[in-house]
């Protein structure tokens, strides 16, 4: 029998989730939450941190950079790099299936 949990959030599009709550969502402390956004990972909206709100693609965003330093041990630089080229090869795929 597998022991493993199963973690999951579903959220729609249009859902928009403050410090704490994205904090919560990816098991860990704020402070993480914004060292992603001082490098970049993440943008949020709102004019101050106190206001912050993200988006679920930036949850998507947090929940891959958390693995990929964990996992493999990348540095937030390296994830920042590994994000944006993940999402320029989605990208391709999705302009190639329109091609085809």
């Amino acid at each position: 029998m597998n022991d493993e949990i199963l973690n999951g959030v579903l959220l729609d599009e249009d859902c928009y989730l403050s410090l704490a709550e994205l904090s919560r969502a990816c098991s860990t402390h704020a402070e993480w939450v914004i060292s992603l956004v001082e490098e970049g990972i993440l943008e949020p909206g709102g004019s101050d941190m106190r206001h912050w709100r993200f988006s679920a693609p930036a949850l998507r965003r947090a929940r891959t950079a958390r693995h990929l330093q964990q996992d493999l041990g990348v540095n937030l630089a390296g994830a920042a790099l590994v994000l944006d080229l993940l999402e320029e090869i989605d990208s391709l795929r999705q302009r190639l299936a329109r091609l085809e």
